[in-house]
């Protein structure tokens, strides 16, 4: 039985095995009967496939590179339609004409943007932007109260953000004065600003842009400068004109026009573009632009050709002078408990190194803080000091006595080496409200009290000229004495070949006081093409050569001594020098006789 059993299964296998090899004998004979005429056609419809298929992917590779071309082609189209719609009144249209809504509010900001370009900033660019604007709010505002309006506020935020550092001052002693600092920075824009209104109001007279810029940098340059630096003694600080001390070779220009003739080609040369913001368009764009980098480039071409090809002096024609810097605090320059120890920092700092060689030590403004007259005690300390074939020049406070009354003056003094004050000279040219008080005797009793922290100077002579030994004579100059254009030398006198200034800066701490005040000394010695010496207690010391170059300095907050030479040889006349401020006034005469000249003849074509 089993084996009747196991031989059924073994016949059943048998037969499956049977059966597969018959399935796989019929698939062969099939492939075997494919003749070679149908495995071509198959292979030749394969390929046909397979060069469809390429012929596919390519077709949508080149379609999808061409889309992409396209909507590059459009991007640049779109990009090219965009730059060129800057240039016009449709781009520029609403939102100019939202800015001429709000004329003192964005006149204020142009103002306060224009600080910018100042030292020691330089961002030239503001320059432009703040007199465009201005003058496009001018030429969209023709109403004689809003052009007096635009232009306060101009001068407003121009004033009183280029002053910020004023208000330093009253930091000194934070508790007394401390809470007079914000309503010194808005007395500073409120009192300047009116120096800025006639510019705007006689933009009135011009016909066209061209014309009002005319007439705005005319009666910028007599109004905002010329008279700012006269009316209630002067303070000519931060004119237009100091934004190009940042290169000697724009510099330059100063040395035929003056601080306030530069001054009107700067505002002229920023207020023009305003033709292209009152239309805008590419030519006008172009026009404007291709003007003002004609001028700028002019400027900087004829100042560096100047410099070049300038005489050669051997530095064996030259002085040696000592700047000597403590940077001492202004808290504890007048402290009686440091007094001694201030005037020990001078005479080291003074002795530092060989001094055999120095023609002139020269300290800063009232560095010497004892009476040099009659004070022997401290003059015999002072008198180490004093370079052993040369000169020391200091500050110091002299006073004056006649009588029951007493006079203090702020002195400039020349000690040789027994001590002895071989030439002095008073400032002339005091600092309102700090040195004297205008119309002090004209003050209600009730401001008396506060009016009396207030000194009252005396005033030295004008001009004066100093000479020791056999040295060049030299003008002597005080603090801010150095900020007036053609005062620095009188007119058909003996022209000095260099002069110093003795200052303090320490009032105004690390601020752009300093930058400003330094800058002024460059514009005075490119303008009478003379050499200055500026020495400061705490501030900026340097020796700047003809040409406003700054040939040695000791840094703002740097305690130390520096030697420079200077070549007294290297003065030359100006053209400014020769003739002073008669040149800018006669330029502003000029440009207003032109600008009503213009518009009589549109008037008459009309």
């Amino acid at each position: 039985m089993a084996k009747q059993t196991k031989a059924r299964a073994r016949g059943k296998s048998v037969q499956n095995k049977t059966e597969k090899t018959s399935a796989q004998e019929k698939k062969v004979p099939a492939l075997k009967k494919m003749t070679p005429k149908t495995a071509t056609a198959k292979a030749v419809s394969e390929t046909k496939k397979h060069k469809e298929r390429t012929a596919r992917t390519r077709n949508e590779e080149k379609s999808e590179k061409s889309a992409k071309a396209n909507t590059l082609q459009k991007n640049n189209l779109r990009t090219e339609k965009n730059v060129t719609r800057i240039f016009t009144a449709d781009f520029w249209g609403e939102n100019l004409q939202k800015i001429a809504h709000h004329p003192k509010m964005t006149a204020l900001l142009l103002g306060v943007l224009l600080t910018a370009a100042l030292p020691p900033f330089y961002y030239t660019v503001a320059l432009f932007i703040a007199f465009a604007g201005a003058m496009f709010l001018a030429y969209r505002n023709e109403k004689f109260c809003t052009l007096a309006a635009i232009g306060y506020w101009f001068g407003f935020g121009y004033f009183g953000a280029g002053f910020y550092w004023i208000g330093n001052a009253l930091l000194i002693d934070v508790v007394q004065t401390g809470w007079l600092y914000p309503i010194a920075l808005f007395l500073n824009g409120a009192f300047f600003g009116l120096f800025v209104i006639l510019p705007f109001m006689a933009t009135k007279l011009g016909r066209n842009v061209v014309t009002k810029s005319m007439l705005l940098a005319a009666v910028w340059c007599l109004v905002s400068e010329w008279l700012r630096g006269f009316l209630l003694t002067g303070f000519p600080w931060n004119p237009v004109s100091s934004m190009l001390t940042f290169s000697p070779a724009m510099m330059h220009i100063l040395s035929l026009f003056g601080t306030y003739g530069v001054s009107l080609i700067l505002v002229f040369l920023a207020s023009v573009p305003a033709i292209w913001l009152v239309k805008p368009n590419k030519m006008r764009f172009y026009t404007a632009g291709s003007f003002v980098l004609c001028v700028w480039l002019g400027i900087w071409i004829y100042g560096g050709h100047v410099l070049e090809n300038r005489p050669k002096i051997p530095d064996g024609q030259s002085l040696v002078v000592r700047l000597v810097q403590p940077s001492i605090p202004q808290t504890l320059k007048w402290n009686r408990e440091t007094l001694e120890e201030n005037l020990r920092t001078y005479i080291d700092l003074s002795k530092e190194n060989d001094n055999g060689y120095v023609d002139f030590t020269v300290w800063g403004e009232t560095a010497y803080p004892y009476d040099i007259e009659y004070d022997y005690n401290h003059n015999r300390m002072l008198t180490s000091a004093v370079p052993p074939y040369g000169y020391l020049i200091t500050g110091f406070l002299r006073r004056e006595h006649d009588g029951y009354k007493h006079t203090a003056y702020n002195s400039f003094a020349v000690v040789n080496k027994k001590g002895e004050p071989v030439g002095w000279y008073d400032k002339s040219h005091l600092v309102p409200f700090g040195e004297f008080l205008p119309f002090r005797k004209y003050l209600p009793d009730w401001v008396k009290p506060l009016a009396s922290v207030v000194a009252e100077f005396g005033r030295g002579e004008k001009y004066k000229i100093l000479q020791v030994g056999d040295y060049p004579a030299f003008a002597p100059l005080i603090c801010y004495e150095v900020i007036f254009s053609d005062e620095v030398v009188k007119k058909g006198l003996a022209k000095p070949t260099w002069a110093v200034v003795l200052t303090n800066d320490g009032w105004y701490g690390i601020s752009a006081g300093p930058y400003q005040h330094l800058a002024a000394a460059q514009m005075r010695a490119a303008e009478e093409g003379i050499s200055i010496v500026r020495s400061a207690n705490s501030g900026i010391s340097a020796v700047i050569n003809p040409y406003g170059e700054i040939k040695a300095l000791l840094p703002l907050g740097t305690r130390g001594a520096t030697d420079a030479l200077v070549k007294p040889d290297e003065a030359y006349q100006t053209l400014f020098g020769q003739y002073g401020n008669k040149i800018p006034l006669a330029m502003s005469g000029v440009l207003i006789l032109l600008a009503l000249v213009c518009r009589l003849f549109a008037r008459r074509s009309e």
